[in-house]
């Protein structure tokens, strides 16, 4: 089998360049690769990488992430969040190849308290989330196999994330206010891409799994415990924080250009079941990113 994956030097891409080696040959790419565009601002060019390596399975880990400058930038972010994958889609249609595309939470718009499900309404209240919704439509529209993950609050050992975020204030403050009523469900790059390689490896011999499925980590937590689960672990493996007091706040106290959603539970039922997969609670992925991260000195 061979494998295009374009995203390598993200996240979740790195983690994908393990998971994935067994399966077959991995063509890894990302946006400043020479050889072979991996830039998603160059549709043409990222057709012509498709049909020069003719995979058997796309891999798209590469996304507009940043939220908040995504709102000053609707237009970039709306070329590498929907119309990149609708080309990588309709290449792999012609090659009759599996696409592999990764989604987000923001498509909805955070109401209630019920995990959301697969076939629920979207009404993303972001140009980050319209853009991932309108990707996630194109690549519905060609038809092509496709598995489309959706997944939240998605963190990794391998460059910034959230823990570190904290830790770092951690360090360098008294006195910290985190948000406590947006509710999800911290979820690894590792995790995600284990269950990616699993599904294809599944998938490929029973096409009609295809399609879309949530897929986060165990359990749910809100910003507020999440750093106080940070803090602890920190705490056990003998790092001094000058950080004394902890005060949960609302999202109204703290504006952003983009709107987040309070809700951003998903139901992974459907994934459980075809897959045959058990998610793990997010705790244990937390604390062993954690423990490399503190056991390195960083």
């Amino acid at each position: 089998m061979k494998i295009l994956l374009f995203g390598k030097g993200g996240q979740l891409g790195w983690e994908l360049q393990r998971s994935l080696g067994p399966l077959g040959q991995v063509v890894a790419l990302d946006f400043d690769s020479e050889d072979l565009c991996g830039d998603f601002t160059n549709l043409p060019g990222l057709a012509q990488a498709v049909r020069i390596v003719q995979p058997d399975v796309i891999v798209n880990a590469a996304a507009h992430t940043a939220v908040d400058k995504a709102e000053s930038e609707p237009e970039l972010a709306r070329i590498i969040n929907a119309l990149a994958p609708s080309v990588l889609a309709e290449e792999a249609k012609k090659l009759d190849a599996w696409l592999i595309h990764y989604s987000t939470d923001y498509v909805f718009d955070g109401s209630g308290d019920r995990p959301w499900q697969e076939d629920d309404a979207t009404a993303p209240l972001s140009v980050y989330g319209r853009t991932k919704r309108d990707g996630e439509n194109l690549i519905g529209l060609t038809d092509c196999k496709h598995l489309i993950f959706r997944t939240s609050w998605v963190y990794a050992a391998r460059g910034g994330n959230f823990a570190k975020t904290m830790l770092k204030l951690a360090s360098e403050r008294d006195q910290l206010k985190i948000i406590n009523d947006q509710i999800g469900a911290p979820t690894s790059a590792e995790l995600l891409a284990d269950i990616t390689a699993h599904a294809i490896r599944i998938a490929r011999y029973q096409p009609e799994l295809g399609g879309l499925y949530h897929c986060v980590a165990g359990g749910e937590t809100n910003w507020f415990e999440y750093a106080r689960l940070v803090f602890e672990q920190a705490r056990l493996a003998g790092r001094t924080l000058s950080v004394s007091e902890v005060l949960p706040i609302p999202t109204s106290d703290y504006p952003t250009p983009a709107s987040r959603p309070l809700n951003s539970r998903l139901n992974c039922d459907k994934l459980r079941k075809a897959f045959g997969l058990h998610l793990p609670d997010w705790q244990a992925g937390v604390i062993r990113m954690l423990a490399e991260h503190l056991g390195s000195g960083q």
